[in-house]
């Protein structure tokens, strides 16, 4: 008499998720990704706000890479209530984003050519050295799983691996580099024009955030109306209010009648708003960009929710 417990698809593990194209560069992630901040934190050291950032994301991306690949082994992910595709994408789409940061920001805070005072000395440059190159190829492993499984035209595949979907993650990842820089001695208070600015980002991160979520969830057939017809008229209502913004902002910032066109001589260098306010004109229109870009592909692309 037969066992009723065997999968009707095989094997209970699945050698794929980690022998595939994919597999392997999930598998690097975690090879790249251990050694990174096991570097950092034997010897290599971090510290402050940017080195926490690292380690975070780092230790973020690792944990998140072991679940992945063990679903992916023992076939668990069918037992989760969620688009796993959507999932894998977003995830690898978000951690290739965190990856790159941390990649620049260490080695920028951190890494130095020269040897530092001891205790520390020789051997911690040499850590920090290879944390840096490390990280440089955990960045490289991630942003490799998001080309391999990105849809290709013709192909039939769930949203977030689509042009539009990984969009979504970039344009919020930037809206957080705009909230970091709002909330850091910005002086946004000062008019409501720039209120309004902030109005406007924090609407559209919310809105791709829930895009996001739906399709993470695998909940977007059940709006009551086509998901991408959402997506479309919600683009082009958040490129009308990140083009106000654009034109707005800079205006209540930078003109001589209600703030400064140049940095001030006597502005402190890391606590300055007048830096705080260029990021954020700099990064809303590069979401602007982001999301014209976007636009342009929700148009014509075809996905399956269920995916």
């Amino acid at each position: 008499m037969g066992s009723t417990m065997e999968p009707p698809g095989g094997g209970y593990l699945h050698l794929g998720a980690v022998t595939s194209p994919v597999g392997t560069a999930r598998v690097l992630q975690l090879a790249f990704g251990c050694t990174t901040f096991s570097l950092v934190a034997h010897r290599g050291g971090f510290g402050g706000v940017q080195g926490t950032f690292c380690m975070a994301a780092w230790g973020f991306c690792f944990a998140l890479s072991v679940l992945v690949v063990a679903c992916e082994f023992t076939r668990l992910h069918g037992c989760l209530r969620l688009s796993w595709g959507n999932f894998t994408a977003a995830f690898a789409m978000l951690a290739t984003l965190l990856c790159a940061t941390a990649a620049v920001i260490y080695p920028l805070y951190f890494t130095r050519l020269e040897c530092p005072p001891e205790p520390a000395g020789c051997m911690a440059r040499n850590f920090r050295l290879a944390a840096s190159v490390f990280a440089g190829l955990l960045f490289l492993a991630y942003a490799a799983e998001v080309a391999l499984t990105r849809a290709r035209p013709g192909q039939v595949a769930s949203y977030m691996a689509t042009v539009s979907g990984l969009l979504k993650i970039v344009q919020a990842f930037v809206a957080c580099i705009i909230f970091g820089a709002l909330v850091h001695d910005s002086r946004y208070g000062r008019y409501m024009a720039t209120q309004w600015c902030v109005a406007v980002y924090s609407l559209c991160f919310m809105a791709t955030v829930a895009v996001v979520a739906l399709s993470v969830m695998g909940h977007t057939g059940g709006l009551g109306c086509p998901f991408d017809r959402l997506v479309v008229v919600y683009t082009f209502l958040a490129v009308l209010l990140y083009l106000s913004a654009a034109v707005i902002w800079p205006v209540f910032c930078f003109d001589p009648k209600y703030g400064e066109p140049g940095r001030p001589p006597d502005c402190l260098r890391g606590s300055c708003p007048w830096d705080s306010q260029l990021v954020v004109a700099i990064f809303t229109y590069v979401n602007l960009l982001l999301y014209i870009v976007d636009l342009a592909y929700s148009q014509r692309i075809r996905f399956v929710p269920a995916l």
